[in-house]
């Protein structure tokens, strides 16, 4: 909805600036999603008058005009239109002008002769013929009477062209704000003033609407009201320049005094209405009836249209002759000949309205209004104001009195005033009488403890309504901050805290993460092979699955993981680094709810990822989650994984999760054509065995020393057992110790590699000297011996 700021002034006088203006009203709940002003771009055009013409010299058709725009000497001004004369008032646009479209104007030489600007016609001001009727479009723009003449004065000023535009969102619940008099309401309330809607006023015509006019309804369900009435020797001409003004500031094209008084009507009051010529209406009858089966009409866009028995239409005695709230036929248009007319302002059912706009691919003005379900009660205020215009404009003679039908509910709705509980509602304290003023300014009638509701208010069914109100009217910005009574302190469960962690420390390795169905295909088991009598095959069937390939709730994450995957490879993604963190669902048998624990499951591919990429992710990890000490064993029977590339992570006997290669043929069964690895870590077991407390550890203050440790071993020898067999050895004395080599060549025995260590030695009392250094490799020597590892020569 726009809304013409010279349109809004008929009725509410405001002094605020247009931003202001906006901000206002989106605070108090009629959101402005913006504003300009007409003709902005226009510049350095004023009023001149012509004083002379002569011919070009060197032109057939150009004309040298000294034109007076209000200064001491006139204007010399070259133009080629050929409907000018002395005398005549146009728009000039000066040397350094800038007209529609952002072009520029300067002064110049046209064929020889010296041009001051250039004489605009109504494209060149962004205008047409429908903004001023009496303009010739392709020549000049001649002023007429209903502009300033004021010779000097800028253009925009002179012909009306600086109105200011706002234009609000309106929400579907409040089609009273689809209207220029509601949002007047609406800024009257919010500027805390008030608001006096005008009442329309007919003055007496001749003769009886009853006797040129019959009106009856058949469907009262989708029809509410119908209110009809007559205009006779109607003369149709342009509008004045006043109504053009608003329609073209609310982007209506203006057409005639006729159209353009319903259109009028329809943006002040929010409801659209309708004129037919009369003489079309066979039998001078309107009936509002369903249409029928297979029934035709031609609409007024040239289409002809099929109805069905769930559409409403606007009949006469012989035919349909318009779509009840979407658009009229043919014959129902305004012509330049029609001599007299029907008005009609009906209310019909909204959702009726929307499924036949819908049915019919039709999408109208109108219908886009009825489908929100308008006001009844304000049927026949709205034809009142229409024939009101038409005496006002000396369009016609007003037939007296009006036909009305009206099957509507005529129970106003109350709701109780309750001032107490909306402030402990809303958290504020505002008195009755305030909230009074509040609600009698947005029309309800407060009285005895009751509020009435506006009949246009159809949204105000709940005291949280008026708690609405209240609040949006007295400033939510005014609205103290609160905590939610009987609502503690929102904060993260400590397992909530420790899947962050992993999460956030999943993003800091460089890994994406995943959130995939919890339902899968019973063939994914296969894919990764497990074995026929496997208990992650025993899962929970759902019922209604949406198909086969989401029919169980999955046991594991590694078969959504690998799919994942195997879709990155197929659409040539080099590589992927990805996690989840999900749930699995363990059945506990028919009768119990499944267990669900939640596990991380990790997977990548690309170039530089192996194994030992993915198992340093692993340790990063657990060395966030503070867990030491653990075991890592390699194993070969785990079917989806890659057999001596794989391996199992432990602590006090407790199992962590696996880490490795997936295997070959997994990674056939999904189309992967290259090495991808893959890990299935509880997150139920790394929560017992984490400790996240970190504990300050002072600088230290002596000098460590290193020493550097190579041996033989078997193959099989997993380092970490190495590992902890030298640091028990050497003792507290020991800071770090880091692998740096492992070799395997001609120099070293067949079966047997070589492994070499750094160890970095510091006394936390004291210096440490080097025989104590010694001593403690001694022992570490002495350590590996007893596991059959030798020093290397």
């Amino acid at each position: 909805m726009v809304l013409s700021k010279r349109w809004l002034h008929d009725y509410l006088k405001l002094d605020v600036t247009d931003k202001d203006f906006a901000a206002a009203l989106t605070l108090s709940g009629s959101k402005v999603e913006g504003y300009e002003t007409e003709g902005e771009e226009l510049s350095n055009i004023v009023v001149a008058r012509v004083e002379s013409l002569e011919k070009h010299p060197d032109s057939d058709h150009l004309w040298i005009c000294q034109v007076n725009v209000g200064a001491e000497s006139n204007l010399q001004i070259v133009t080629g239109a050929q409907n000018l004369k002395a005398g005549d008032y146009v728009p000039a646009a000066l040397d350094n002008s800038v007209v529609a479209g952002g072009k520029k104007i300067k002064k110049g030489k046209l064929r020889g002769v010296e041009s001051a600007g250039m004489l605009c016609s109504l494209g060149e001001l962004g205008l047409t013929a429908h903004d001023f009727p009496y303009a010739v479009e392709d020549g000049i723009f001649v002023l007429g009477d209903d502009c300033d003449l004021t010779l000097g004065k800028d253009i925009r000023e002179a012909i009306g062209l600086n109105d200011v535009v706002t234009e609000f969102e309106i929400t579907s619940n409040r089609p009273d704000c689809l209207s220029v008099l509601g949002l007047a309401r609406e800024a009257a309330v919010t500027y805390g003033m008030d608001f006096v809607e005008p009442v329309p006023v007919v003055e007496p015509g001749e003769g009886d609407v009853n006797e040129l006019l019959k009106v009856s309804i058949n469907a009262p369900d989708k029809c509410y009201r119908y209110v009809g009435a007559v205009v006779k020797n109607v003369k149709i001409e342009p509008s004045p320049r006043w109504m053009r003004e608003r329609l073209r500031a609310s982007g209506v094209r203006p057409i005639n005094n006729i159209v353009d008084i319903t259109n009028f009507v329809m943006l002040e009051y929010g409801q659209p209405m309708h004129a037919f010529d009369l003489r079309y209406l066979e039998g001078n009858e309107v009936i509002v009836r369903c249409a029928e089966d297979g029934e035709k009409i031609t609409t007024l866009d040239g289409i002809e249209r099929e109805l069905n028995s769930d559409m409403l239409v606007i009949a006469d005695s012989n035919k349909p002759v318009a779509v009840a709230g979407i658009m009229g036929g043919e014959y129902s248009d305004i012509m330049d000949d029609t001599d007299t007319i029907v008005f009609e302002s009906a209310c019909f059912n909204g959702p009726s309205v929307r499924m036949t706009a819908k049915a019919l691919g039709m999408r109208t003005e109108a219908s886009s209004r009825f489908d929100k379900q308008l006001d009844p009660k304000g049927c026949r205020k709205i034809l009142e104001r229409a024939l009101q215009l038409v005496q006002q404009l000396g369009a016609g003679e007003v037939v007296n009195g009006v036909v009305d039908c009206d099957c509507s509910d005529k129970n106003d709705f109350t709701l109780a005033f309750e001032p107490d509980w909306v402030n402990g509602f809303i958290g504020i304290d505002v008195s009755a009488d305030e909230q009074k003023v509040i609600l009698e300014r947005l029309g309800c009638k407060v009285e005895d403890g009751v509020i009435t509701v506006p009949s246009f208010r159809n949204d105000l069914r709940h005291k949280a309504d008026i708690s609405e109100e209240i609040a949006r009217f007295y400033g939510y910005d005014n609205i103290p901050d609160r905590q939610l009574a009987g609502v503690a302190t929102a904060q993260y469960t400590p397992e909530q805290k420790f899947e962050r962690l992993m999460g956030e420390t999943m993003l800091a390795c460089g890994l994406s993460e995943l959130c995939t169905f919890s339902f899968i295909s019973p063939k994914s088991y296969d894919k990764i092979c497990l074995p026929a009598d496997s208990e992650k095959r025993n899962c929970v069937v759902i019922t209604n699955p949406l198909g086969e390939d989401t029919s169980v709730m999955r046991t594991t994450l590694l078969p959504s993981m690998l799919e994942t995957l195997a879709r990155n490879y197929n659409n040539r993604n080099a590589k992927a680094y990805l996690y989840e963190i999900g749930k699995e669902y363990i059945t506990k048998g028919t009768q119990e709810l499944p267990a669900e624990p939640m596990m991380l499951c990790m997977g990548m591919y690309g170039a530089g990822c192996n194994f030992f990429t993915i198992k340093g992710v692993v340790e990063e990890l657990l060395e966030k989650l503070g867990i030491a000490d653990y075991d890592v064993e390699a194993v070969n029977d785990n079917p989806s994984y890659h057999p001596g590339r794989t391996a199992v992570i432990s602590k006090d006997g407790k199992t962590i999760g696996v880490v490795g290669e997936v295997h070959p043929q997994v990674l056939g069964n999904y189309s992967i054509g290259t090495k991808a690895y893959a890990v299935e870590i509880s997150f139920d077991a790394c929560f017992e065995l984490s400790n996240l407390k970190r504990t300050y550890k002072q600088l230290p203050k002596f000098p460590a020393l290193s020493r550097d440790l190579a041996c033989v071993c078997e193959k099989a020898m997993p380092v970490l057992k190495l590992e902890r067999t030298i640091a028990a050895a050497v003792g507290n004395t020991l800071e770090t110790i880091d692998l740096f080599d492992v070799y395997e060549g001609s120099q070293i025995p067949e079966g047997m590699k070589s492994v070499a260590f750094s160890l970095k030695l510091r006394a936390a009392d004291r210096t440490m000297t080097d025989e104590e250094a010694d001593g403690a490799m001694k022992r570490a020597v002495k350590a590996l011996d007893k596991l059959g590892v030798s020093l290397r020569a």
